[in-house]
């Protein structure tokens, strides 16, 4: 029996205590207590702490350190201070966990030194930036301009960081002397498919680096630079099986995501991929000229990817800047997570991690002119398809009480307005050709986009989601340097983003999406660096349709709700919403 009480952890702590020689105060103030009464006997995890911790020694650290807002507020209402703490003295770290601190410290400048714990996440730590001299003499082939230097040092002086400039200010170009500029060796490149061929020549025109695109199942680890898309990430990385990974293998040491508002989802396959593997390379930069494409919950994962202190707690993020909320979905609590709150503040304690610039912060751009475009729907098919629908809701309570059975219900309706509208487009684009300037025109649907291209014939160019790298770029350089070609035709997703088509003065979008940005990236194909002249953007819309009412919504909701980054808190989801119920409630 005797024996049995000498093997309990207690036992064995008070030998430690009497054999302890370190510094770590808590210990020492145990082994005091000892010392000081023959009945003291530790707690079961007072005692596996000095078992545990008896054999580390604490670091000295003497400062203060900021704490974050909602670790501040949580500790007030916990231990009823008068006033918020806004950061902790930190005398020594006597234990580090893997999500806590052990500290020997204080509070507020007038206690005395005490110990207490405090989760790693309530820490913020000091954002570590290199100071960066370059010299832009190198570049004469394409110099930097002076917007496009301050990202390059940014990008440079930071091993994690988002360059969030506004669509055609030139980030590719700056990320590409930056890396020249970093000193990396080895850089991986992720980006949409559609971008990889930009992205060689972006890389051609500073350097003779070697790359390789990544096609298909095709990978190489032999070369400086590689180029990848998205979507075939999963061919050559399984979280779940590291050790064969075919990229983890080629010891990145850089890599930078292009449009990386894609990988804000961090449910998303594509987005844990990307997460895993980013966290694998020392240097990880982000580019998007859309940060924040919704909410500020969709900003979460690429504040996480560049380790921005306000990431590191999920709840308290969600809390103090999605005005998070929990609810009861039958026997389980489910988080809403889609609201904004203190806006200002989260824009405040993020700038250390990214840059972001509007074009007219910077730029001496030419103006753009939006101008809608208000004609009359006449159409029996539309007003038949519309009689339909509103009789299947009337008759349906059940299935019409789903929105996305009411949307798909509602997706014929969206391509006859666009096939309609095709004639005033082509009338519009004819008139602005014969002032001998060039147009661009977008569309969502195919057969929208073949006809008004068809119309055109051999004056027109088109891209669409179906073509290839090399249809794509001869598009592109067809419309900017060929005086013959009069138009660019564009599937709104597919050629609203990436390229630039600075030859037009003019763009017509022939029907709507229902996300903002997506029309503001189409808007700036043609304004943004390298563009001489006004642009006029034209939104012909049939205002006795769904369609004025999706307008209508658009615009009214972009004026209302500011976001961090100064553009639209805005959804597709919303949009459908709101619009779906107008619908209804205007039968």
């Amino acid at each position: 029996m005797e024996e049995l009480i000498s093997k309990t952890p207690e036992t064995r702590a008070l030998q430690l205590l009497d054999e302890y020689i370190g510094s770590n105060n808590y210990i020492l103030a145990l082994k005091n207590k000892k010392q000081n009464s023959k009945s003291f006997t530790p707690t079961r995890s007072q005692a596996e702490y000095i078992i545990n911790f008896h054999g580390r020694n604490p670091k000295v650290a003497k400062k203060w350190v900021k704490l974050d807002s909602y670790f501040g507020k949580k500790m007030m209402e916990d231990k009823m201070y008068t006033k918020e703490p806004s950061e902790i003295y930190v005398e020594k770290l006597l234990v580090e966990k893997d999500k806590s601190y052990h500290i020997w410290g204080k509070i507020f400048s007038g206690e005395t030194l005490h110990d207490f714990w405090i989760p790693k996440s309530a820490i913020i730590k000091d954002n570590e930036v290199k100071n960066v001299v370059v010299d832009y003499s190198k570049y004469i082939s394409r110099p930097p301009m002076e917007h496009q230097k301050v990202a390059i040092e940014k990008l440079v002086g930071n091993k994690k960081y988002i360059l969030a400039d506004d669509m055609g200010l030139g980030k590719s170009a700056s990320a590409v002397v930056a890396v020249l500029e970093s000193g990396a060796k080895k850089i991986l490149i992720i980006c949409p498919a559609s971008l990889k061929l930009n992205w060689e020549r972006e890389i051609r025109i500073y350097s003779d680096k070697s790359i390789f695109i990544s096609e298909g199942k095709k990978f190489s680890t032999e070369y400086d630079i590689v180029i990848i898309n998205y979507d075939i990430l999963k061919n050559f990385h399984d979280i779940k099986n590291k050790e064969n990974s075919e990229i983890l293998k080629a010891n990145f040491d850089l890599v930078i995501m292009d449009e990386a508002h894609m990988i804000s989802n961090p449910q998303a396959a594509r987005t844990k991929i990307v997460n895993d593997i980013a966290s694998s390379i020392e240097r990880v930069w982000l580019l998007t000229g859309t940060p924040m494409t919704s909410r500020p919950m969709n900003y979460f994962n690429l504040l996480k990817l560049v380790e921005c202190p306000v990431s590191v707690n999920w709840m308290a993020y969600a809390k103090r800047y999605c005005n998070g909320f929990q609810f009861n979905v039958g026997k389980k609590k489910v988080w809403n997570v889609t609201g904004a709150s203190n806006l200002d503040e989260l824009r405040e304690r993020t700038q250390s991690h990214i840059l972001r610039r509007l074009k007219e912060e910077v730029l001496d751009l030419p103006e753009k002119i939006i101008t809608p475009v208000y004609l009359n729907l006449k159409s029996k098919e539309y007003e038949d398809m519309m009689g339909e629908y509103y009789d299947w809701f009337n008759s349906n309570k059940e299935e019409s009480s789903s929105l996305t059975i009411q949307f798909g219900k509602l997706m014929k309706v969206r391509k006859v307005i666009a096939n309609e509208k095709v004639k005033s487009t082509i009338e519009l684009a004819e008139n602005i050709i014969e002032q001998e300037k060039k147009v661009i025109i977008f569309t969502n649907f195919t057969d929208t986009l073949q006809e008004i291209y068809n119309h055109f014939g051999k004056s027109a160019v088109y891209l669409d989601g179906s073509c290839s790298k090399n249809h794509r770029q001869q598009a592109v350089d067809q419309f900017q340097t060929n005086d013959k070609i009069k138009v660019f035709v564009g599937n709104l997703k597919a050629a609203g983003a990436g390229i630039t088509l600075t030859a037009a003065e003019a763009v017509i979008m022939n029907d709507l999406s229902f996300v903002p940005a997506e029309h503001a990236q189409a808007e700036d194909r043609s304004h943004r660096i390298g563009q001489k002249k006004s642009t006029s953007v034209y939104y012909p819309l049939f205002q006795n349709s769904i369609e004025g009412m999706i307008y209508d919504i658009l615009e009214r909701k972009k004026k209302i709700i500011s976001t961090v980054m100064g553009d639209n808190l805005m959804d597709e989801a919303s949009v459908i919403e709101e619009m779906l119920n107008r619908i209804s409630a205007s039968r």
